[in-house]
């Protein structure tokens, strides 16, 4: 393999699992905090990415999107959060979602801080190489995990504001999650290529924010 490829991977690979593991992590330190605590009994609060890498999600796929110069992206194992132990589960619940993204979003205002101090410091092409797509990575994974569908974070934060009646329906999407996803992301595309959802949707925020966080950095 040559050694552009294995920089490529590595720069894409590494900034990815923090990213998704630490977004993944937030949503159990929030749980934890408002009176759930599945999350720590299953010890999955623990830093260690070990606890948290799906293989085909955190690994396999993101390496063959990086091989493939495609959009890099991933998820780890969702961390266990169980509503009904919440002290104020419907308003909680809302916080406990939005905590993921909001880590990302720190993240990549801590990265944009770090790029500022590294690159005119002269560090080496791969620390660059990865604080530039941890801040990519993070902001993406912020607004994607937004769409407010489930098994999204939007998709809890929607159920959480819409009245009790409505949220009572929208609830009864759950089940149907997953092949609506794959079908909304995956297969719509395929059929109609300007309906992707991604493009139309994550991207052009994805790129606002990013233009927003260059202008700072330069």
């Amino acid at each position: 393999m040559q050694q552009s490829t294995l920089f490529d991977i590595a720069t894409w690979i590494i900034p990815l699992v923090f990213a998704i593991v630490l977004h993944e992590i937030s949503h159990g330190w929030v749980a934890y905090a408002f009176g759930d605590p599945t999350a720590k009994e299953q010890r999955r609060l623990s830093p260690n990415p070990i606890r948290h890498i799906d293989p085909f999600g955190t690994l396999i796929l993101p390496m063959m999107l990086a091989l493939a110069h495609a959009p890099v992206f991933g998820w780890a194992k969702p961390v266990p959060v169980n509503e009904k132990r919440l002290r104020n589960p419907r308003f909680q619940m809302v916080l406990v979602a939005l905590a993921g993204p909001g880590m990302n979003f720190l993240l990549a205002f801590l990265t944009m801080l770090a790029l500022a101090t590294v690159v005119p410091a002269g560090a080496s092409p791969f620390v660059i190489a990865n604080l530039r797509n941890f801040l990519v990575l993070n902001v993406f994974l912020a607004v994607f995990n937004l769409i407010p569908l489930p098994p999204f974070d939007g998709g809890h934060i929607v159920e959480g504001l819409l009245p009790r009646p409505l949220a009572v329906y929208y609830r009864k999407l759950r089940p149907f999650a997953f092949p609506l996803v794959l079908f909304l992301l995956v297969v719509l595309p395929l059929i109609a290529p300007r309906a992707n959802i991604v493009r139309a949707i994550v991207v052009p925020p994805v790129r606002a924010i990013l233009d927003f966080y260059a202008s700072i950095i330069g």
